[in-house]
């Protein structure tokens, strides 16, 4: 089967697009560093390539999600290397809660969503002039919109208040006069740009096979449902979850399989970020390799000669949150590993991702975003917090559970329903960067402090990982209000004078 595989190199807003098939056969269209967007955008080639370049952003984006979206919960923590505090103030501060406006990731995630949103928005202002067939506009402009609406959905949930772009900045001067746009703006826009994604994306089984991996309307329709139960607007939500569901989307009978990179884009894959390994062409993942203990000594991985981060490894917390006879939790995680010498580490990693590969370093996996597990998880969550203890949304969780091998649940009330279901989501999406705003979704701030302190007091007094004689700091797992926001990158504090730090930072 053909796939779209994105190559993330950009030149004024403008990329380039590789296609392959099994046989491995690239074929360049053409060379990025000779674009130049004034002479660009007249045609669908063009057109296609620079979209398939902000698809190619998605890979480097989403690499290192995982810091801001599970590492800074309960589900999981770093494995503390002795030999190396290079990070310290990086992924470990994120981790500990300690997180500062220098923080060297922060930044970096923050210039990649905005230069990725300013190519969003150089693509569609410029193609208006482009030809092209009105089928292709349509979809090339509802992929725009779904982009921009979920990387505008990551920065306000991350930093609160942010610069809201719909057209593309065209001088250095013009972004130094951009100012933070009210969150509830930024949402109004986002609800927006899905909106009308949905209406002009096609269904994922109309798109060719030379086209697996671009967004479908089920795509735009699932983010939109989950940004209106993010907002409090659950009546909103059901309708295009409901949608979703009449769209022939489906659960794979086998958890495992979800993961498997022979099985990518399957029937309940709605969206997910396209990586390509088995060659030196730069489209691989290596998540297995980010989240493998340190120094496994490639018995986790496959290969002793490439590095192991221990990055984001799983909790005590997640590990007992799986019920007995789960069927998810080997598939999601292990908790230990038997080492070259036969002796048993007893080390937890994330497991989801460790498939095997025929390049060092250079995994096959695709990244999940949008499952219909989850899809039916949000719909039961919009029609209880509408009914309250529906046998709807208790059947809808019990798809889910039935294929974990777990009993149905039954005769819950709303209270108990809403934690079931988060509970459910907690367990079903573990690893794929949904935890944290989950929490955020649920609980209010004062219920979140008291939960994530009690984790973190847990974690003070009983490491989930053995921290190799590196103490903990004084403010290390005492987190604050202010710090359910991430502050504002000091470049951009530097850069933007008319910017507020959020407060506390």
């Amino acid at each position: 089967m053909k796939k779209i595989i994105y190559n993330s190199i950009l030149t004024l807003g403008l990329g380039f697009l590789l296609m392959t098939s099994c046989t491995d056969e690239f074929l360049e269209l053409t060379d990025p560093n000779s674009i130049i967007s004034d002479n660009f955008y007249k045609n669908e080639d063009q057109v296609k390539q620079a979209v398939n370049g902000v698809y190619g952003q998605l890979q480097d984006i989403v690499t290192n999600q995982y810091i801001f979206t599970e590492l800074v919960t309960d589900n999981t923590t770093v494995q503390i290397n002795p030999q190396d505090r290079g990070q310290a103030d990086r992924v470990e501060s994120i981790d500990f809660w300690t997180y500062e406006p220098s923080n060297f990731n922060l930044d970096q995630a923050y210039k990649q969503i905005y230069n990725s949103i300013h190519n969003i928005n150089s693509i569609l202002q410029r193609m208006e002039g482009a030809d092209l067939p009105e089928g292709k506009r349509n979809q090339f402009t509802g992929e725009m919109l779904f982009l921009r609406a979920y990387h505008y959905f990551h920065l306000t949930q991350y930093f609160g208040d942010v610069v809201l772009l719909t057209e593309p900045i065209e001088s250095v001067d013009d972004s130094y006069e951009q100012t933070r746009t009210p969150s509830a703006e930024v949402y109004s826009q986002i609800i927006a740009d899905l909106q009308e994604a949905a209406n002009l994306l096609p269904l994922k089984s109309e798109y060719t096979s030379t086209e697996v991996g671009r967004a479908p309307k089920g795509a735009a329709l699932a983010l939109l449902g989950k940004v209106y139960l993010t907002i409090g607007q659950s009546a909103q939500a059901i309708d295009p979850l409901r949608e979703v569901t009449g769209l022939g989307y489906d659960l794979l009978p086998d958890y495992a399989s979800i993961f498997d990179p022979a099985n990518k884009n399957h029937a309940e894959s709605i969206f997910e970020v396209q990586y390509q390994g088995g060659n030196n062409l730069g489209e691989n993942s290596v998540f297995a390799y980010i989240f493998a203990p340190i120094n496994s000594n490639g018995v986790i991985t496959g290969y002793a000669t490439e590095a192991t981060n221990g990055w984001n490894m799983p909790t005590n917390s997640i590990i007992d949150a799986f019920e007995p006879g789960d069927l998810r939790k080997d598939v999601s995680l292990q908790e230990s590993y038997v080492d070259v010498d036969d002796s048993v580490v007893e080390v937890p990693y994330i497991n989801k991702y460790i498939n095997e590969h025929s390049v060092p370093g250079r995994t096959d996996d695709n990244w999940p975003v949008i499952r219909y597990s989850e899809v039916l998880l949000l719909l039961a969550e919009a029609i209880n917090e509408e009914t309250g203890g529906s046998q709807e949304a208790i059947d809808l969780v019990n798809q889910v559970r039935a294929r974990a091998g777990l009993a149905g649940l039954s005769g819950l009330d709303q209270s108990a329903l809403r934690e079931a279901i988060f509970q459910e989501r907690r367990v079903e999406l573990a690893f794929e960067n949904h935890r944290w705003f989950d929490l955020k979704r649920l609980y209010s701030n004062q219920e979140l402090l008291a939960l994530l302190n009690a984790h973190g007091q847990e974690e003070l007094q009983n490491p989930t990982i053995d921290r190799s004689g590196v103490p903990y700091r004084g403010n290390d797992y005492d987190i604050q209000e202010y710090e359910l926001l991430f502050p504002i990158p000091e470049t951009q504090m530097i850069l933007h004078t008319s910017f507020s730090q959020n407060p506390g930072y």
